[in-house]
């Protein structure tokens, strides 16, 4: 981040160092109780107080690359929804900024002796100003991996196999089919609290257009694919919120984010591509802040419709695709290849499982194999919803296109119509083909393959038997060894059943103002609560 500021003077800037000086101003009067310094308080601190009152008045946003999908935090399976309505929202526990498992609605928690998890809830408020109740979080739970309470949840794998829930005097515990040995982990990630009374007294679409949390911040204004404005929550339970105001946009053209940053018209603004990254680092008022995150990218596939009903066309395709030149000539850098689900800082991940080679002719040798040769295949790629997604499609797209009896073509699709195809419960309705981002932020493999490649995951476009039975076989391992042995194993089946176009983990590029210091989590959730002002 570029710190030399002294040619650049913002509003806010003239408004921190006024205040700056009215903070001093009124420390040095309140020193001492004498009548005259007191009467001198009263009568020139008035605008002293204003100005301090300025320097405490931190206003932040943030420009994301597409909005949200409703503000119903229990009823969507994308990060920017996620980022949106975790403003508001919170789970029983929750993550530092490295990943840490750390306390969140629940303040204490422990494995019991059948092996269920138990909570122990914390003195909370929702933004109603009712308290929160052991009830309220068991209900959320349930509402989540049961369909019978009252929404199909794209979530529903995200907890693990839940088997019951019950409310206890202060407390929540929860049971699983088998052991459940990511329990906590998948706490920290997910499962965010609902107040039970105002879901049940209220529509869907209320509820996606409004929200009652426990978090740092309520929301104030709604203004569905464009905005969310929010406050802080005075009341929050974790002490006073730093950020004045906070406002939450998007856009989904990158160069537009980066303007808005440079005019500063925003504070953060997420995927800075590569070809902006220079002009955002030598200006004044902003600097980059990168991480490799949690997301790995990918082209999946439909196992039950031709041509990628073959094994050895998905091979293909894997072979067609130069991942390498697309990192180095695309991302500028920016992303690791990948050749199996689970990334390498990720549990389960398999040390002998190699990227597969880019080769033209094994490529062609497989699809006349697979009985597809002249197939024409059309790849559906999001606008603006990850790091140069466009872009690293079309490369794809056209060097499978280049393949002598393989026809590829593009199709652009706007992120939130792309999603709710792609989140839909049935399988037939899903792209045949299709680019996608996942972010895993449990650091789990499993919450990678389960929702994506199982028969019975929420978001599955694949079937295996096999893959199925070890992914079963992981949940209930309670020896840590044993179940890393069998992700790995699942990780190399899953490579050679190629149900993905495997490419890269993408890194997180973040913009940041000058104005703030805030540091990026390898999640992806942005934590605006965390922003202090420079």
């Amino acid at each position: 981040m570029n710190s030399d500021n002294s040619s650049h003077i913002s509003r806010r800037s003239v408004l921190r160092f006024a205040g700056t000086a009215g903070a001093v101003g009124v420390a040095g009067c309140t020193g001492d109780d004498s009548s005259d310094e007191s009467s001198m308080t009263e009568e020139s601190g008035s605008e002293e107080t204003e100005s301090a009152d300025q320097n405490q008045a931190l206003e932040v946003g943030v420009t994301m690359g597409q909005m949200d999908s409703g503000l119903d935090p229990q009823d969507h399976a994308e990060t920017n929804t996620e980022i949106i309505v975790g403003q508001a929202y919170e789970g029983l526990l929750d993550r530092d900024k490295q990943g840490g498992i750390i306390a969140g609605l629940a303040n204490n928690w422990e494995r019991t002796a059948d092996g269920s998890v138990q909570f122990e809830l914390r003195d909370a408020t929702f933004h109603s100003g009712d308290p929160l109740t052991a009830e309220d979080a068991a209900y959320s739970v349930r509402r989540i991996v049961s369909e019978d309470v009252g929404i199909s949840s794209p979530q529903a794998n995200d907890l693990g196999l839940v088997n019951e829930v019950t409310a206890g005097d202060g407390t929540v515990t929860v049971s699983f089919e088998g052991f459940n040995p990511i329990a906590f982990q998948l706490f920290a990630t997910n499962g965010e609290i609902v107040q039970q009374s105002w879901i049940e007294e209220n529509s869907s679409d209320y509820i996606n257009q409004n929200a009652n949390g426990t978090g740092p911040f309520r929301v104030t204004g709604y203004d569905s694919g464009n905005e969310v404005v929010y406050e802080p929550n005075t009341d929050y339970w974790g002490g006073d919120v730093p950020v004045d105001s906070l406002t939450m946009a998007a856009s989904s053209e990158s160069s537009t984010r980066v303007n808005r940053l440079l005019a500063e018209e925003t504070d953060i603004v997420t995927n800075v591509p590569p070809q902006e990254v220079s002009r955002v680092e030598e200006s004044d008022v902003a600097g980059i802040s990168s991480v490799p995150s949690a997301r790995i990218i990918f082209l999946q596939m439909r196992y039950d419709v031709e041509p990628f009903s073959s094994q050895q066309f998905r091979q293909a395709l894997n072979h067609a695709v130069d991942v390498e030149s697309i990192i180095e000539n695309v991302l500028n850098g920016f992303g690791s290849i990948t050749g199996q689900p689970t990334l390498s800082e990720h549990v389960g991940y398999n040390p002998d499982v190699d990227p597969y080679p880019f080769d033209t002719d094994e490529a062609e040798r497989l699809v006349e194999e697979s009985g597809f040769a002249g197939a024409e295949i059309t790849l559906q790629t999001p606008i603006g919803r990850y790091l140069k997604d466009v872009e690293v499609a079309q490369a794809a797209a056209n060097q499978i296109d280049s393949l002598s009896n393989v026809s590829c073509e593009l199709e652009q699709r706007e992120f939130s119509a792309l999603v709710q195809d792609i989140t839909t419960g049935a399988i037939e309705d899903k792209p045949n083909f299709n680019l996608l981002g996942w972010g895993n932020g449990e650091f789990d493999g499993s919450q990678t393959i389960t929702p994506l490649m199982t028969s019975g995951g929420a978001l599955t476009i694949h079937k295996n038997d096999e893959l199925d039975g070890l992914l079963v076989d992981a949940e209930n391992a309670e020896d840590p060894d044993t179940r890393i042995e069998t992700l790995q194993e699942a990780n190399q089946l899953a490579h050679d059943l190629a149900p993905w176009v495997f490419l890269h983990q993408q890194f997180s590029v973040y913009g940041v103002s000058s104005e703030i210091a805030w540091d990026p989590r390898s999640d992806e959730f942005i934590d605006p609560d965390t922003a202090t002002q420079q």
